[in-house]
């Protein structure tokens, strides 16, 4: 479906109906990467899954674009910046008539909703943190995310699909699952260059998080593959113990994109977690 926001089109699926829960999808992916978790129902709960800035049928975001909904330009707000993602996500709900959500991420969708935290906490009911990392980027990553710039603009999408998918999946789902590469590689590969490259740019230039992990306040799952190379299970375990009366769930036999590879035992954790949640926090 396509949702025509202030800040350009948006493009999103949804499923189930109650208190909304909206995704955020990883790099370079787009909203289908939450296909598993829309096809599972969760009493009283409506799933909700948006393409990023860019991605999947959702518009980049321009610098005209955030100045129309920021009012002008911000002081130490880049467009390209998980600070601007973030509030481009607070207008898309607006837009949706939401003003509060229980918000999920994946790795880089788990950058943007601690991003979300800091900037719109009051609309935030809960957290899932699933395989993602609360730290900035080392040196050596910040120079790898700027010659992935340049790989992207001078060969397209397909190199950074092809530099991507082995970490992508844990050693078990590689062994028994192969036939699951297919969707992902072709889920990279139809995403346009510049807005795998601005990303990018958003990626390495985010802040150090680990200071917001004390300062959430909500009910929070941290989920991970134990499989997961690219943000590993210490650093779930990092979050768990830095956020107040978290949870965290490890999925066996799982990589980075858990809620892909495993999506029965995740989709499990998720209703457990949701339905004690609501349950708790009925408003």
């Amino acid at each position: 479906m396509i949702l025509q926001a202030p800040h350009g089109v948006v493009g999103y699926d949804e499923s189930g109906a109650g208190v909304p829960l909206l995704w955020l999808h990883g790099y370079p992916l787009d909203r289908t990467l939450w296909a598993p978790q829309l096809a599972h129902t969760i009493p009283g709960i409506k799933q909700i899954a948006i393409d990023l800035p860019g991605f999947g049928e959702s518009d980049r975001l321009t610098a005209s674009r955030f100045n129309s909904i920021a009012g002008g330009p911000v002081p130490g707000v880049a467009v390209n910046s998980l600070d601007a993602w973030a509030d481009s996500v607070a207008v898309t709900l607006t837009a949706m008539g939401i003003p509060r959500v229980i918000l999920g991420g994946l790795s880089m969708g788990g950058y943007l909703a601690f991003a979300f935290w800091r900037r719109h906490a009051v609309r935030v009911r809960a957290l899932i943190l699933a395989d993602t990392r609360a730290g900035a980027d080392s040196a050596e990553t910040k120079a790898k995310r700027t010659a992935a710039q340049a790989l992207v603009r001078a060969e397209g999408s397909a190199a950074i699909a092809k530099a991507q998918l082995p970490g992508m999946f844990g050693k078990t789902t590689r062994a028994t699952h192969p036939e699951l590469d297919a969707p992902i590689d072709a889920m990279m590969r139809r995403q346009h260059p510049e807005s795998i490259a601005d990303a990018l740019e958003a990626l390495r230039d985010r802040p150090d998080s680990t200071p917001t992990l004390e300062t959430i306040t909500v009910p929070t799952l941290v989920v991970c593959g134990e499989e997961d190379v690219l943000t590993p299970m210490s650093e779930s375990e990092l979050m768990q113990r830095c956020i107040p009366g978290s949870r965290l769930a490890r999925i066996p036999e799982a990589g980075h994109l858990s809620n892909f590879e495993a999506p029965a035992v995740f989709n499990r954790l998720l209703s457990e977690f949701l339905t004690a949640t609501i349950r708790a926090n009925p408003t």
